[in-house]
């Protein structure tokens, strides 16, 4: 069973950077496309980016293009998102998912979610 956790959350100010990581355990990660979600506090959860086993395929919601990044390293069993530009309405708890096939969009089944890291971003 594929377990994930997240890492790299924090406070930062409006205009920084951070680059989140969601490192990937007991299954054979490229197995699985990759996404990342985050929920706010009172809001429904939201899909922010997803990519394909091998990397070659990426989604993004409209509101976070070209500020964030998604990529994955097969060799770390690791999924990151950089996030550029940062807004306070960035601010929320963000999520790994995992879905078993090679591209996000094969299933609408999620086989695991990480616990969430806190991102902050003060203005």
């Amino acid at each position: 069973q594929l377990q994930l956790v997240e890492s790299g959350g924090g406070l930062v100010q409006a205009g920084e950077s951070l680059r989140l990581s969601c490192a990937a355990s007991g299954s054979t990660f490229n197995n699985y496309a990759m996404g990342w979600f985050r929920q706010a506090p009172g809001k429904a959860r939201e899909f922010l980016a997803a990519i394909s086993w091998s990397g070659s395929t990426t989604y993004y919601r409209d509101s976070v293009k070209g500020r964030f990044t998604i990529s994955r390293d097969n060799a770390k069993n690791t999924v990151f998102l950089q996030m550029n530009s940062l807004k306070p309405e960035d601010t929320a708890v963000y999520y790994c998912a995992a879905r078993y096939a090679s591209s996000w969009y094969d299933t609408d089944q999620m086989s695991a979610w990480g616990q969430g890291t806190q991102v902050t971003v003060s203005s």
